[in-house]
């Protein structure tokens, strides 16, 4: 099942260019453009949002049958503008996803109404295809012993993106790093491109009571550009906080509601 995450939800964002620019993340010493930055606050954005799906719904279904999706995978798509997140397992054949339960948000964000599939119903489709890359991810996935969360996301050419990242497991702390993003192949099997957005796992700790963070400040040492969980982790703080991103040439700020400035150039 899925670590808990308490966190704030997001102001909507464009999010077709982030899924249109296959190549626009490659690590670069020249300037980055507006679009650029642009894509990646759209697909940190969409992170968050499905960390959020897939918390509230986790919640929603437990509440409804308690530990009857233990095991199972949970798959968050989003269509028409509402998030649905589906709980099942792959056949053992691999060629369908069994789906158990299913979440559908409702008018408020935080609201999602639980049916229990009691006739079998598979799917051959999406969520299959998201099974399977979650699976593939898995077994490549090298972290530290610790709740990791998982999503997966539309990317260019059918692809998928499928993210790991450090879970929530305390109030007031917001774990970033450790992350890691797979491109897959459009019928979740092949891992195509792996990027580790960061190294270790940082745990901030929280402020005394009466105390105000104005920005967090982290380095980069893989790349020079920010990650989209940089956004995401800047989204699901709640209260937000900006977060300063320093590379090797470029120094970011990552504003609360996820677009990102360059603040200094280095030489």
């Amino acid at each position: 099942m899925r670590t808990k995450n308490l966190a704030a939800p997001v102001l909507e964002t464009v999010l077709l260019f982030a899924l249109a620019v296959p190549g626009a993340f490659a690590q670069t010493t020249s300037t980055p453009t507006a679009q650029e930055l642009t894509a990646i606050t759209a697909r940190g954005t969409l992170l968050n949002e499905y960390d959020q799906a897939a918390w509230h719904a986790s919640d929603a279904v437990q509440t409804a049958n308690p530990k009857t999706v233990e095991g199972q995978h949970y798959i968050a798509k989003k269509e028409n503008g509402k998030w649905n997140v589906v709980f099942g397992k792959l056949t053992s054949d691999r060629n369908l996803f069994e789906i158990h339960y299913e979440a559908i948000q409702q008018t408020k964000p935080q609201e999602f109404s639980v049916s229990e599939e009691f006739a079998q119903r598979a799917d051959a489709g999406f969520y299959l295809f998201a099974a399977r890359a979650i699976e593939v991810a898995q077994h490549d996935f090298q972290g530290v012993n610790r709740p990791y969360n998982m999503a997966v996301l539309p990317a260019p050419q059918d692809q998928l993106y499928v993210y790991i990242y450090p879970g929530q497991t305390k109030p007031r702390i917001y774990p970033f790093g450790g992350d890691v993003r797979y491109l897959v192949s459009s019928d979740g099997t092949k891992i195509l491109e792996k990027r580790q957005m960061h190294k270790g796992v940082i745990e901030p700790r929280p402020l005394d009571k009466g105390k105000k963070l104005a920005a967090g400040f982290h380095t980069h040492v893989l790349s020079d550009l920010p990650e989209d969980t940089d956004v995401f982790h800047v989204l699901t703080q709640d209260p937000r906080v900006p977060e300063m991103v320093g590379t090797a040439h470029f120094m970011y700020k990552v504003l609360t509601d996820g677009s990102i400035t360059i603040e200094k150039t280095r030489k």
